[in-house]
């Protein structure tokens, strides 16, 4: 079993003010901070949506207008032609990306409860997803969640979706607490 790791990185960033992505936390940019935590648990890692030094990148799927669903259907299909049987799968813009988190959320699929992508994938349900994506006006992704039958998972972490400089300077202090 192997497992390809994709950072979702598509979005806009409208009420951040900029590249929020390449936003420093630490001296090092927010991708970089979950590249580095989601790298570690994955065979393969891949950054959607957009382009980073050092990573793979690859396209949404199947066009960038389907909000983080492209970025996953993208993932599913990529892990699929690599051989990987799942994807592990993280927003570039959510911290911290728990350990272990495969073993958290399986047997898959499944989301952490109030992080929806931070999720755990069957590379299989590709097809599935493409013609989910095809057919439907509401591209939500609980109402993916719902069609396929995610498992929804507690986790005991507070986590951090970064949206606004606020958030930023909140996932600071957050990392430094727990330094």
């Amino acid at each position: 079993m192997t497992i390809l790791g994709a950072i979702i990185a598509g979005g806009r960033a409208r009420r951040f003010d900029g590249d929020k992505g390449a936003a420093h936390i630490n001296e090092r940019a927010l991708i970089d901070h979950i590249a580095l935590a989601l790298g570690a648990q994955v065979d393969d890692l891949v950054i959607v949506g957009r382009e980073w030094a050092g990573l793979t990148a690859i396209a949404d799927r199947p066009a960038p207008a389907n909000g983080p669903l492209g970025g996953l259907c993208a993932a599913l299909h990529h892990a699929r032609a690599l051989g990987h049987d799942y994807v592990l799968c993280a927003s570039c813009d959510t911290l911290p990306v728990p350990d272990e988190m495969a073993q958290h959320l399986a047997p898959a699929p499944a989301v952490v409860e109030g992080q929806w992508l931070l999720g755990y994938w069957p590379a299989e349900l590709a097809g599935a997803l493409d013609d989910w994506l095809g057919s439907q006006e509401d591209r939500s992704m609980r109402g993916w969640m719902r069609l396929i039958g995610a498992r929804i998972v507690p986790l005991p972490i507070t986590f951090v979706n970064i949206n606004t400089r606020e958030d930023l300077a909140r996932a600071q202090q957050m990392l430094n607490k727990a330094d």
